[in-house]
């Protein structure tokens, strides 16, 4: 996983030694080295941060693990913004007018 700031990636690794968290981090990594090497291939993210995503669930993580994981991400993996851009449009929110956060897909809402 190529960083853009490695001690952001050390402070999220120290920051969560836990089960839960440790799971978002493996995860998290997991799911960038696959990605980057389906774009060493010639592919875009944009191609690929779905399908990377589900092969690299190996724990079962749930959807709030999913969005902590596209966090810490954007906040220092080489190509952070562009998945913290895809997966805010994935769920809705169009490029050209998101702010700067990162969608939560674990809030689910019931209409009846």
């Amino acid at each position: 996983m190529k960083l853009k700031d490695a001690e952001a990636w050390k402070m999220w690794v120290n920051n969560n030694q836990d089960s839960y968290g440790s799971g978002i981090i493996r995860y998290a990594e997991r799911w960038a080295d696959l990605i980057e090497e389906r774009m060493g291939q010639g592919a875009t993210l944009d191609d690929v941060a779905k399908e990377e995503s589900h092969k690299a669930d190996t724990e079962g993580i749930t959807g709030f693990m999913y969005g902590a994981a596209v966090s810490v991400l954007a906040s220092c993996w080489e190509h952070g913004e562009e998945l913290r851009l895809w997966h805010n449009e994935d769920y809705g929110v169009s490029r050209s007018t998101e702010g700067n956060g990162v969608v939560n897909p674990a809030i689910m809402t019931i209409t009846v």
